[in-house]
């Protein structure tokens, strides 16, 4: 009976290991199984994300502009970035983020003449930006750089330390033209619309990585951050209309709202700018 006890114990002690092994391979398959599942999901999200409609350049908006009073004290002032440097989105200057600002240093208390300008250009990354800084320093030296980037480099998923690089270069060789630089940062792509969750989360989540880089970028190369994510990200996930048709790029709401979160840093800057 004990002999018989005994192989019976072991016997019990045998099944609950193989019961453990069996659970540990189930539990290791559901998990690349959701993995899968998971990935699987996200593929087909980011397939519908890139192939829906979205709002293009409108080929009428003017990219350069003079807003405020003859006699006013002249301002220069260039925008460099992707689609929210020029404007995608809305139909009319006034309402891009560079023809509100503009308004606004018009019409504040020191009310400057601003000549404005872009060379953004829809859909680029950080990669560009030597481009485009080439195209800025062209002609007269602008007072203010207003520097708009890193919404396709998180969609795209890129390297934040690449993208903060190729930033950093940027803002220095402004900087090196004597040009006052303002960044603002990757806005919270989490608030986007055209994105369904779970991929929305997954870009937010890439997008404060990109910014996070960006602030480190700008500041050592002597730029001022405005990190738009954390400044304006709360109303455009609370507010639909800060978007525009396509729930991707602002409304003319939503660059009132960039424009308004910049205007201080851009302010300040025009003071620093020698005037003319």
């Amino acid at each position: 009976m004990t002999e018989h006890g005994g192989r019976r114990g072991g016997g019990d002690r045998g099944l609950g290991a193989e019961l453990a092994v069996r659970l540990g391979r189930a539990a290791a398959m559901s998990l690349v199984a959701g993995t899968i599942g998971g990935a699987a999901v996200l593929a087909g999200e980011a397939f519908l994300a890139r192939n829906r409609p979205y709002a293009q350049p409108e080929l009428g908006l003017a990219l350069r502009a003079t807003i405020g009073r003859a006699g006013a004290p002249p301002l220069r002032l260039v925008l460099l970035g992707d689609s929210s440097a020029l404007g995608v989105g809305v139909a009319r200057l006034g309402d891009t983020v560079g023809g509100q600002l503009a308004n606004l240093l018009a019409e504040g208390p020191t009310g400057r003449r601003v000549h404005l300008s872009s060379v953004g250009v829809s859909g680029s990354r950080s990669t560009d930006l030597a481009t485009q800084v080439a195209r800025a320093l062209l002609g007269p030296r602008p007072d203010v750089a207003v520097v708009l980037i890193g919404a396709n480099d998180a969609t795209a998923l890129r390297s934040p330390a690449e993208a903060g690089a190729y930033l950093g270069s940027a803002v220095r060789r402004l900087r090196e033209a004597q040009v006052e630089v303002v960044v603002g940062t990757c806005p919270d792509l989490g608030a986007a619309r055209a994105i369904a969750p779970p991929l929305r989360q997954v870009v937010g989540w890439s997008g404060r990585r990109i910014a996070r880089a960006q602030t480190t970028a700008a500041l050592d190369a002597g730029g001022t951050v405005v990190d738009l994510g954390t400044e304006t990200g709360p109303v455009f996930r609370a507010d639909a209309g800060t978007f525009c048709h396509d729930g991707f790029h602002p409304s003319a709401d939503g660059y009132r709202i960039w424009a308004h979160a910049l205007l201080p840093a851009v302010a300040a800057a025009a003071d620093v700018a020698p005037r003319h």
